[in-house]
Formats: C-alpha cells, structure tokens, sequence
C-alpha cells in the first residue's frame, strides 16, 4: 500500500501518523493519533496501552485473533536524547491475561519511526505466515512462508539481503511461533521486548516479522532550548558514577556481587539470598574473561550492552537478570554455559528471566518429588551444560519443554505446588528477594504487569542509594516513594527513554526536554499526571 506524505501542519516530536493493519484481510489504513491523545499519553507504553483498550473486548483469549497487538515509539525517539532508541509492543499478556508491555532498546525503534510512523495497531490473524514491511511512503505485508520455522538470526539475515543493509528487523523465533507463554519479540538480533511472552502474541497472529525501512528524524519545536537541556542531562549522566563508570565497564551484570552482598540475590529458586558462586559470575568476571567490546544502542552515552565470546561462539549478553535466572537459581556458576544459554535465548526468542526461573521451579519440584525427571541442583552432574539443551527444548515444546513453555505457575499448578512458583501475578520475578528489601517486596506486590522491577525500582532507594538509601528493612514510608516510581516510570516508559538515566536526571529535566521537543508546555508534574494517567488504565 502507497502511503500518502505527511502533512506539512504535523506536530512537532510525533510524527502525526499511525497505522491499522488487518493480518486477516491485508487492509492497511493509515490514521492520525490527534494532539489531544498523544498530549495525553505521550507514546511507547501509554500510547499502546490506550490504543489495545480502546479495541480489545473484554474476556479476550491473548492468543486468540481478536487480541491487539501494537508497536509505538515516543516523541524523544529517533532524536539525540540520550538511549531515545527505544520503543514498545503491548498486548493482553498469554502469560499473566494481564494488559503488557514490553520495551527493547537498539535500532529498530528510530527505523520504525523513521517510517513515520508514532504507532502501528495489528488486528486479527493472518491465513498464513506473513511479515510487514514499513517505509516513510508505503506499507505492504508479504508472505513469509520461508521464514517460518526460522531463528531470530536467520531470519533478520535473510530479511536484511532481501531489503537492503540497512533496514532494521523486529521478530520472533520459533518460541514464538509454538506461542511459548514467554516468548519475546526480537530486534537487532540480540535486543528484546522481552518479558509477557508478547512474541507468542505476534505468533499466534502469524507474523513472523516486520522490516522497518525508514531514516526520518523527528522535528523539533525548539532546537536551542532542546539543546541546551540536553548538554545538561549529558554533562549530568557523565558525572554520575553509575552510568559514567560502573555501568559502561561492567554492564548490568556489575550489579550481582552488589546485591549478593546484601543478601537479596534470589538463589535455589528463592530457597536462599545469597550465592556461593556470585564471584564466577559476576560483572567483572564477565569482563575478564568474556568481554569482546561494549555495546551502545542507539543514542546511549552509556554503552552498558555486552559483546562477548565463549570459545568460537560470538553473541551479546548476558545481562544482570540473565546471569541470576540461568545462575544463582538454578545453582550454575558456569559462566561460560550461563552465557551460551542466554544467547540461545535470543536466537530462539525467549525471555531469559521467565525461562530461568521456570526452570528453577522445575529444579524445586524434582526436588520434591514432584517432577520424575533427571534434572537436579547438584552442580557436579553437569546441570550448567545442559542449560541450553533445556532451553532449545522450551522452544521447540519438546518432552518437558512443552511444560515448562508454559511458565512457572502453570508448571507448578500441574503438579500440585504452585507455592513453588515465583511469580507475581503469573510473571516470574526478578533477581531481588523482597524479604531483604520490603519496598521491592511491595512494588512487586503492586505491580499491574506482575513480578517486574522495572515498574518501581525501589532497589534504587533500599540499596543502591539513588537519589538516597532509606531502611530497606521497614515498610513506613515506602507506599508514596513506590507509586511516585511508578508513575515516573510510566512516563519514561511513553517517551521511550532507558530508565538508567534516572541514576543522573529527574523529571524536571525529562519535562524540560519533552517540552522543547514537541513545543506543549509540561511541568514536571504535569509529566507525572501524565504517568499516573497511564498507570491507572493499565
């Protein structure tokens, strides 16, 4: 389909145009957002979740044809903004039947806005293997038969000869097509949309990809301001030691003897909260012994990604969370296998966190009796080596794998010990035990997508001090610092920005920035309402 210009009146930061694409009948029809809805929801999450609520019916199966699917950028993507490469997909989660979103840094985000495009909403399913592929002036689903069956790799190689080096790949892997629970939606290769299993979502409707062709940059209202505001998040962000030091040298992963020092590093699935192997793999074993170079997305003066390499194998990662669920709970301190693991993970397009933990509770009810299966704890009959074939097999929903794909609580409740699920609200939890730290305890308690750090990180103010360190022992006090979090989170979420800014800027900077960018004045606290807004739909 030939899509018409953009009008020359757009406003400033969006871009003023969206589509609607019926996987069923291949119908594309290009529409207008409207001010007054991307004023109010900014883009990325909140612009996704309001759009999957105005459409989705209620009692909707997630992975049934009549769930929505969306893919939105913010009015900060594509721009110099510091990590403004981001961008959202949301859906009803087939994970936790919960609305869901999932964020991915890389390239993809300003080459899907460089489509000129704020939005793209999926309906219905297709007939048949298809992928979409985006460019400023036209939009055009073609078959993807061949690609089926496909890894991320594969498939982003094949769809990058077909369509030019530089065009920019969102997809799914066989995960995916199997509609694994916790299946991701892939980009660049090695970044993710990760948790809620939103790749089954994109499974389930038959579309293996979408290309997005586009160099566009967003317009801004007024560049000076925009400028000046940026040098002093910039100047700020080089100053911090968190995003200045620990994160560009030892990436995310930096952060394991850290927590394991407090004793909240979630170990044995959740058994204990500390790890005796922490110093094997940690960040900086990481970066003795596997670090190629680091890996900046697009926009970032951070560059906390990971280039590394286990014997002739090359890939990204692991992160943090990758190492603690393929690590401390399933009792592996092979970096090596931990690190080839989550590297399958992206190939095959699985959330790391989801299907660490699931096999941890796997562990747990072997442990129990429960599971007659020969996977055990002890470290000496090999279980790091056999992380990858587990992994594979969750993929494929091969013999056991076709439990675990469908997480934790659902392989828990199978067998009779759903206790042995770590999960909140069916979304398997992140590394930070919250009984050393009960304001985590209650974000994740209170989070409207499940078990999640990223909706309030309270770990920032329990452990980490940023902007202070508060008890992380006692509750008093933690209800209005956590729904302050989570509303500044949604915000950020919707701009898209990455929430490790947030070491060195605050709201008035993100307001100030916005502010330039799209010409509307917002206070600081208008950006939080806008937050709030957001949360509460959700």
């Amino acid at each position: 389909m030939a899509l018409e210009s953009r009008d020359e009146a757009r406003v400033f930061g969006w871009t003023g145009r969206a589509l609607t694409v019926s996987l069923r009948t291949g119908q594309i029809e290009a529409w207008a957002p409207g001010e007054e809805l991307l004023a109010s929801y900014l883009g990325g999450r909140g612009l996704g979740v309001r759009l999957v609520a105005d459409r989705l019916p209620a009692g909707v199966d997630p992975l049934g044809p009549a769930n929505v699917l969306v893919f939105a950028t913010g009015p900060l993507t594509s721009t110099a903004a510091p990590t403004a490469g981001r961008f959202s997909v949301v859906a009803k989660s087939p994970l936790t039947s919960t609305i869901f979103d999932a964020n991915s840094g890389g390239f993809f985000g300003p080459a899907f806005k460089g489509c000129n495009l704020d939005a793209l909403v999926l309906d219905d399913a297709a007939p048949e293997p298809v992928y979409l592929y985006l460019a400023p002036d036209r939009a055009e689903l073609r078959p993807a038969g061949d690609l089926w069956g496909l890894d991320v790799h594969r498939t982003t190689d094949i769809l990058r000869e077909r369509h030019g080096r530089q065009v920019k790949v969102a997809c799914i892997g066989p995960a995916g097509e199997r509609l694994v629970r916790f299946a991701a939606v892939m980009n660049d290769y090695h970044r993710a949309a990760a948790r809620g299993g939103l790749g089954a979502v994109m499974g389930s409707k038959r579309l293996k990809a979408i290309v997005a062709d586009g160099k566009a940059r967003a317009d801004l209202s007024d560049k000076p301001a925009y400028t000046f505001v940026l040098r002093e998040m910039q100047r700020l962000l080089a100053q911090n030691p968190v995003t200045s030091k620990g994160l560009p040298e030892y990436g995310t992963a930096g952060l394991l003897n850290i927590i394991n020092y407090f004793g909240l590093l979630a170990t044995k699935n959740f058994q204990h909260g500390s790890f005796a192997g922490a110093e094997a793999v940690s960040g900086e074993a990481l970066t003795d012994r596997l670090l190629l170079k680091k890996k900046p997305c697009f926009a970032c003066p951070i560059a906390c990604g990971r280039e590394t390499k286990v014997g002739e194998r090359a890939g990204e990662g692991p992160e943090f969370e990758t190492i603690y669920a393929f690590g401390p709970m399933c009792m592996v301190d092979d970096l090596e296998q931990i690190t080839l693991a989550g590297y399958a993970c992206n190939e095959l397009g699985l959330d790391t966190i989801s299907t660490g933990v699931t096999i941890a509770c796997a562990l747990e009810l072997r442990e129990r009796g429960l599971l007659a299966r020969d996977h055990r704890w002890d470290r000496r009959r090999g279980q790091g080596a056999r992380l990858t074939e587990l992994v594979q097999r969750i993929a494929y929903r091969e013999d056991l794998g076709d439990e675990l794909a469908e997480g934790a609580l659902r392989l828990a409740t199978r067998y009779g010990a759903p206790e042995v699920a770590m999960v909140a609200k069916g979304l398997e939890l992140p590394a930070y035990d919250p009984r050393g730290a009960q304001g985590m305890g209650l974000a994740y308690a209170t989070s409207n997508r499940g078990g999640c750090h990223m909706r309030a990180y309270m770990i920032g103010l329990e452990v980490l001090g940023l902007p202070k360190r508060i008890d992380r022992f006692s509750p008093y006090g933690k209800a209005a610092l956590c729904a302050v979090q989570q509303n500044l989170n949604a915000a950020m979420d919707s701009l898209v920005v990455c929430r490790f800014i947030e070491a060195a800027n605050n709201e008035a900077h993100y307001a100030r920035l916005l502010s330039a960018a799209t010409g509307q004045a917002y206070r600081p606290e208008d950006l939080m309402r806008c937050g709030e807004r957001i949360w509460n739909l959700e």
